[in-house]
């Protein structure tokens, strides 16, 4: 190969990754809004999603090879109607549907507000769907995640997640689950879930693997401004204010939490890096919530955050306050990764051998969850007992995947 030729092929290499870039982006931003509207108007979530995902691969394929639209959404947008009436067409039942997308002068815009998602959102979290395929459902037709991605953030193999994703979307079309925001009683059965799937969504952009600390910032400020929409569209749901403060606090923390590609631990943190800004909104919307009677879980996760966002350092903080709220949530939510949250803050206050017999108890439900292992470790050391906890951090080791965390835990095994 010669000179021309390789400069060539190296101009061709970064005009695909900028491609794949601007691909990314706009799926973040378009995707999800296209497959509710489609999903709307053919009454079926598995065609709008198949439709869109081949458009996706289209996108892929062409914008590599003869550039970039001028406006991609538009292009991506228009790609996903075409999809839809070519599957139309070899559906003779759906006639009906096919006369109102091929024209688009009759049919509502697929461009529009982003809260059209949250029909689609309540849709994906009916009580007719089971809680973990609500989960699996939702973060792949909203948030746009992998199957490899909920399965990380859920705890559960990727076949199991795939399984859960395909039951689902089955009972939505077989009973034909209406996509609207319900009232009343109805929403309560759902707005949990909801509120869950956008926290498992902000967590997921702190789980990159093979990544350094830093979060995926498009996908933690997508979680961001979707808690954002719930609130603003559901006022007088305490628990969706509760969650928004939660978001707001963690985001408000990030620029102290990864520096230089590395994981910084709370405790050592440095507060002037903390978004002030962001910790005073976070504080009012909690106040919102407080103020409307009606506690829940989101509102005292979001009220352990507002513990250790009034510290001036990892030593200052309000273990036993800390501890008190974990003591509340435990009426609300026994899952044992608040259990385990729980015993770090028990340690604090009652000392690590009685934080050990807590996480000890929670080795059936997380010996697969990397940082259970790395939690007791910590115990251990703190006992005294260092080989036992060399064991736990590298067995921690072995079930992360992310850099950081990866760099961080190598660390204490080398000491």
């Amino acid at each position: 190969m010669n000179e021309t030729d390789g400069a060539a092929a190296e101009s061709g290499r970064g005009h695909a990754a900028a491609s794949d870039r601007l691909l990314a982006r706009v799926i973040r931003e378009e995707s999800a809004r296209i497959v509710a509207a489609l999903t709307g108007w053919l009454g079926s979530l598995d065609l709008a999603e198949e439709a869109v995902a081949e458009a996706i691969e289209e996108a892929v394929r062409q914008w590599r090879t003869r550039g970039v639209p001028a406006n991609p959404g538009g292009w991506l947008t228009q790609a996903a109607r075409h999809n839809a009436l070519d599957r139309l067409r070899r559906e003779k039942r759906y006639r009906e549907k096919l006369a109102l997308l091929a024209d688009p002068a009759e049919a509502a815009p697929l461009t529009g507000e982003p809260d059209e998602r949250l029909p689609l959102l309540f849709g994906c979290c009916h009580p007719a769907i089971s809680p973990d395929a609500q989960l699996a459902l939702t973060l792949r037709a909203i948030c746009g995640l992998t199957t490899a991605q909920i399965a990380r953030a859920t705890l559960a193999p990727e076949s199991t997640v795939a399984q859960r994703i395909v039951r689902a979307k089955r009972k939505i079309g077989a009973t034909g689950i209406p996509l609207r925001i319900p009232e009343g009683s109805e929403r309560a059965a759902r707005l949990d879930i909801v509120l869950t799937v956008i926290s498992v969504m902000y967590s997921e952009a702190h789980l990159v693997a093979g990544g350094d600390a830093a979060a995926d910032r498009d996908l933690a400020d997508d979680a961001v401004w979707l808690a954002r929409v719930v609130a603003h569209e559901l006022p007088r749901e305490a628990e969706a204010q509760g969650l928004l403060a939660l978001l707001l606090f963690h985001r408000a923390r990030e620029g102290a939490r990864a520096v230089d590609g590395e994981l910084i631990l709370l405790a050592d943190q440095d507060r002037a890096r903390w978004d002030r800004r962001l910790i005073a909104e976070a504080q009012a919307v909690l106040e919102t919530a407080a103020k409307l009677r009606r506690p829940g879980r989101w509102q005292l996760h979001a009220a352990i955050a507002a513990c250790h966002s009034d510290t001036r350092d990892g030593g200052d903080t309000d273990w036993l306050q800390v501890l008190t709220l974990y003591d509340m949530l435990l009426a609300y939510d026994r899952s044992p990764v608040v259990r385990l949250n729980r015993a770090v803050a028990l340690a604090e206050v009652d000392g690590p051998q009685a934080a050990l017999d807590e996480v000890d108890a929670l080795g059936r439900a997380l010996t697969g969850y990397h940082l259970w292992h790395a939690v007791r470790a910590r115990m251990l050391r703190h006992l005294g007992r260092r080989d036992e906890a060399m064991a736990e951090d590298l067995r921690a080791l072995e079930l992360t995947a992310n850099d950081a965390e990866r760099r961080l835990l190598a660390a204490r095994v080398d000491r």
